[in-house]
């Protein structure tokens, strides 16, 4: 078991993009982290020594969060090698493999997606949750918080990709669920909303958004990029918004600013 006293964080999709960016913000701060991941270690060596090098006890646990086998199989592991769970932030998510019109896209599709990104957080937060109150009671001094990364898309509609607006939907109706049901144990709850963020899962688009952001579509005109959330995540984590539970914190360049 580790040996430091440093609070822990757990990070889904914690090997690259915004949740790297989540990753080392908080390794910064002092915690010690855990990151979940599809590849295996041997292919997240660099991003795990990148956060080593700032100072955090990094464990690595590969895993699919839509499995409830591999969610179960995690927090042992962190358990077993930390004994504590400070922050979760649910990052991990993917996009649909194609992007089709509601009018013609599958089930398979909705449930691959929604299964990912909704449902696999939901009970993953669940267990942790449960875990966190254990350790609240033990510990009433201490601050736990849980993180949801979700996206504009729960109120931005793209049609083209239905099945991530309504997981990212879901995540804003979680984020107040176990807001309110956390409340009577201080653990507050949080969403970021991120806007048009600079990652692979943004790569295939990226002449279409230079070209939109250039015509003005956020105020701040830039790309988002991973440690402008993690630069949030780390506030929240860090508790430095205890009484704001429950909100959804929009990190988007202005971008659903509503204008004329």
């Amino acid at each position: 078991m580790s040996e430091t006293n440093k609070p822990v964080a757990l990070v889904t999709g914690g090997s690259r993009g915004i949740g790297f960016g989540c990753a080392a913000r908080l390794a910064e701060l002092g915690f010690d982290i855990a990151i979940n991941g599809m590849r295996d270690e041997s292919q997240v060596s660099e991003p795990i020594n990148k956060l080593k090098a700032i100072g955090a006890d990094v464990l690595y646990c590969q895993g699919d969060i839509g499995s409830t086998e591999a969610r179960a199989a995690m927090l042992d592991k962190i358990r077993n090698h930390f004994g504590r769970l400070n922050a979760l932030v649910n990052n991990a998510g993917v996009a649909p493999k194609e992007r089709k019109d509601i009018l013609e896209a599958s089930e398979e599709s909705f449930e691959y997606v929604v299964g990912t990104n909704l449902q696999g957080p939901y009970f993953l937060t669940q267990a942790a949750a449960n875990w966190m109150i254990e350790q609240k009671k033990d510990s009433p001094d201490q601050f736990f918080s849980i993180i949801n990364v979700g996206s504009i898309s729960a109120t931005v509609a793209s049609v083209n990709r239905g099945e991530y607006c309504v997981a990212k939907a879901g995540i804003g109706m979680m984020t107040m669920l176990f807001a309110a049901r956390l409340g009577e144990y201080n653990i507050p709850v949080y969403e970021i909303r991120p806007g048009v963020i600079k990652t692979d899962m943004t790569s295939g688009v990226t002449d279409k958004y230079d070209k939109l952001i250039e015509d003005g579509l956020c105020v701040t005109p830039r790309w988002g990029f991973p440690d402008d959330i993690g630069k949030a995540v780390g506030s929240l984590a860090k508790g430095d918004f205890p009484y704001s539970t429950g909100q959804a914190i929009y990190v988007d360049g202005g971008l659903t600013l509503p204008r004329l």
